[in-house]
């Protein structure tokens, strides 16, 4: 049994986003078949309905931070049941043999692995759609328990702004006596604060905006540093065994570097492109790095749920409707929110 089901696509790079409707798959075997509640609102969604990447295909139903409820499962599923509250993130398969499967880095598949939406399934080669939509079929081994502890609309954003930070801090093994500076207070960067704070680690916000200090302390921060002040960042030179960029756009990270403790590393996390005029001197003369992550692994993202069920740790969000989405894409570029946009998919019934 396919599934009719409505969402919100694009249906070009320019156009506004509208209703669409169109099938799901019949479920296999080992799918789970999840109602959608809520549906968290990436700056990548943006980017792909944009084509700012060149490799839109359309109509595109994007989506990849979604919590929602099993309502069925095919007859070899285990690990779920309907009525379980399960969430969906960046990826929905993987080819789950080659050596970085093997390592539960399905995000590094060396055979590419099948994004949640503007993807291609592996199976029949569909497009993949994703979560501003009614329902969704997923494969079992792509499906994260979400703790019922957790409110639902704001434990969205951690199936992808969650697990973006989480997956740095654990691979450089954050924890008590850590220093970690986190570059940029939006959807990633205020994760990256209650996460790193709560594996107990020292944490600073560098940050070009005054103003954001408050928000900042309570969010987690012990410090925060003006990034365009010369006299505060050098007070913060050799400081940082951490920093985590969450910057979406093309800046300068040069000043950062001074600012790591030697074998210290600077992980791009939101940036994606050249980088000019990057100076490697400081990186040979103290073992410090320039590295790269991308969202985390599935046993990795259930890690971090689990770890936020621990410790109540949610995202800040702004609930929307899906008929609000265009307007919420265009506050997305001023920076316009506090600090992550969730659909409410029950809108979807208006």
């Amino acid at each position: 049994m396919s599934y009719p089901v409505r969402s919100y696509a694009a249906h070009s790079p320019t156009g506004r986003l509208g209703l669409f409707e169109f099938e799901r798959r019949s479920a296999r075997d080992t799918d789970v078949v999840i109602e959608i509640d809520y549906c968290g609102v990436c700056h990548s969604d943006l980017h792909n309905v944009r084509n700012d990447w060149g490799n839109a295909e359309y109509p595109m139903v994007p989506g990849h931070e979604i919590i929602g409820r099993v309502i069925a499962t095919g007859s070899a599923v285990s690990r779920f049941k309907a009525g379980d509250r399960v969430g969906v993130g960046c990826m929905v398969d993987s080819c789950q043999h080659c050596a970085s499967c093997g390592k539960g880095w399905e995000q590094y598949c060396e055979n590419g692995a099948s994004y949640t939406y503007n993807g291609i399934d592996k199976v029949d080669g569909s497009r993949t759609h994703g979560g501003y939509c009614e329902k969704i079929v997923v494969s079992q081994d792509f499906v994260l328990k979400v703790p019922e502890t957790l409110d639902p609309a704001a434990a969205a954003p951690l199936l992808c702004a969650g697990i973006t930070t989480w997956s740095p801090l654990r691979h450089w093994k954050v924890g008590p006596g850590s220093r970690v500076a986190i570059v940029g207070l939006g959807g990633l960067g205020h994760m990256g604060l209650k996460l790193a704070k709560a594996l107990g680690a020292e944490v600073t916000l560098l940050s070009r905006s005054p103003g954001k200090e408050a928000d900042a302390r309570r969010l987690g921060a012990d410090h925060i540093v003006i990034s365009t002040d010369e006299a505060q960042m050098a007070a913060v030179a050799g400081r940082f065994d951490l920093i985590i960029d969450t910057v979406p756009y093309e800046h300068d990270v040069n000043p950062y570097v001074p600012t790591l403790a030697v074998g210290g590393t600077l992980v791009m996390v939101g940036y994606l492109g050249p980088l000019d005029a990057f100076n490697t001197a400081p990186l040979v003369f103290a073992r410090k790095a320039l590295a790269g992550s991308l969202i985390g692994g599935i046993a990795e993202t259930q890690e971090m749920l689990d770890f936020c069920g621990e410790h109540g740790i949610t995202s800040e969000v702004e609930v929307i409707r899906i008929q609000d989405i265009n307007e919420a894409y265009e506050r997305l570029l001023k920076a316009d929110v506090k600090y992550r946009f969730v659909i409410d998919m029950a809108s979807l019934k208006d």
